[in-house]
């Protein structure tokens, strides 16, 4: 008797993580509805009788980015804002356009592992764990080459190459969110506090503003 009462409180607690995770979908599909005025953690469905094919599609991804940026790169996102079928998919993709010596600077994405599959060049690719240890994992990766960044972890790329570099990106959500590292650090809005960044940094203070001033 003591057994089973043991399975069964192993199951209550299995069944009670599994139900904390994000729920699948209840439907064939829940089309976003960029028009309501509802405000929930995603997006209101489309009325399923209005949805059409072009609901599913994007078209474009094999043009090229424009590079001509301080960075040399440029990210065309395939996510639920431009595709409104991902909707409750829990999935995106993302074309990444390098110019020479151009880089994807060290972001995160905070709901979203990534998988990064090179189409054309040779890209440096690496993340940092968290803390304490802090290991940078790098890798160069060639065409054909697929890498994966886990979810939440600060990770780049560089196009190492002598031509333009191509890649695409997975990400396990349909609005997995972008935070560029220097931008959220330097280019806040307001400023963060110069003194909080000098002491993070352990810069002078007149560094820090002197970063500022760039974003």
């Amino acid at each position: 008797m003591m057994s089973r009462f043991i399975i069964f409180g192993f199951l209550l607690a299995t069944c009670s993580i599994a139900f904390a995770l994000d729920p699948s979908p209840l439907q064939d599909f829940c089309v976003a509805d960029p028009n309501s005025p509802v405000f929930v953690n995603g997006v209101v469905c489309k009325d399923a009788n209005l949805v059409q094919a072009d609901d599913f599609l994007f078209r474009g991804l094999h043009l090229m980015g424009n590079t001509s940026n301080d960075v040399g790169s440029n990210v065309t996102a395939v996510n639920v804002a431009s595709l409104p079928g991902l909707n409750t998919l829990g999935i995106s993709m993302a074309r990444i356009d390098f110019a020479p010596g151009g880089i994807n600077p060290p972001h995160t994405h905070p709901r979203a592992s990534e998988v990064l599959t090179v189409i054309e060049g040779r890209l440096l690719a690496g993340f940092v764990t968290s803390n304490p240890e802090n290991r940078f994992i790098t890798k160069v990766l060639v065409k054909g080459d697929v890498f994966a960044f886990p979810q939440g972890l600060i990770h780049f790329q560089k196009n190492i190459g002598k031509g333009y570099a191509i890649a695409i990106a997975g990400l396990s959500s349909q609005n997995p969110g972008v935070i560029t590292i220097a931008n959220a650090v330097f280019g806040s809005n307001p400023n963060t506090a110069g003194d909080v960044l000098a002491k993070a940094f352990q810069v002078d203070i007149k560094v820090v503003h002197q970063i500022q001033s760039k974003f």
